[in-house]
């Protein structure tokens, strides 16, 4: 078994927020969307 170096490991973390950063945007983006559509369809707030 091998450890990884700190390189390696400040890059997989860095990695890992990347990506949970993008999967919230992304969601948030949808959640927007979908919002939208249904207060479209449903004739409220707007």
């Amino acid at each position: 078994m091998t450890w990884p170096t700190r390189k390696e490991t400040m890059v997989t973390t860095g990695l890992v927020f990347a990506m949970a950063a993008m999967a919230a945007i992304f969601f948030f983006v949808v959640d927007q969307v979908i919002g939208l559509g249904v207060r479209a369809l449903f004739n409220v707030g707007i």
